[in-house]
């Protein structure tokens, strides 16, 4: 069992995801992403989307703090946070499906993946894990 985070390491994961959103290259959504992955020792790695006008180019915040933190030498991650505006009637947004099936590569199941939206001046986190996210995935941790 992995021990759960602390309120302020959770504060500091949302907050670097929510500094990284600043730097999204998002021209053609306007449609700023941030993230940021925790890994087991301790280390916060961030990531922003980047769009390009060849569409399938563009790389998702998720990915880009994944593979921050692969290219340092970080494999396992504790947590995983995910920051962007609200969309109207929408409670939270997703990581989409190539996404998670990344996450799904480098975080076992009961990962926890903070879903912030800021709505105005506040900031609303939604706390999930990656196995309800991602309930089937085509990963190592999965029971054969």
């Amino acid at each position: 069992m992995r021990k759960p985070l602390t309120k302020e390491e959770e504060r500091s994961l949302l907050d670097a995801a929510q500094c990284v959103r600043e730097n999204s290259y998002s021209p053609y959504s306007k449609f700023k992403v941030g993230a940021a992955v925790l890994t087991d020792d301790g280390r916060i790695f961030q990531g922003t989307n980047i769009e390009n006008a060849s569409y399938g180019l563009t790389i998702c915040a998720e990915r880009n703090a994944i593979f921050a933190a692969v290219c340092a030498g970080a494999r396992r991650f504790r947590a995983l946070a995910l920051i962007t505006q609200k969309l109207p009637g929408m409670a939270f947004n997703s990581p989409c499906g190539a996404c998670r099936q990344v996450m799904s590569e480098f975080m076992p199941p009961e990962t926890p993946i903070l879903l912030a939206v800021l709505d105005k001046t506040k900031r609303i986190v939604y706390r999930k894990t990656l196995r309800e996210l991602m309930p089937f995935p085509f990963d190592k941790f999965s029971e054969k």
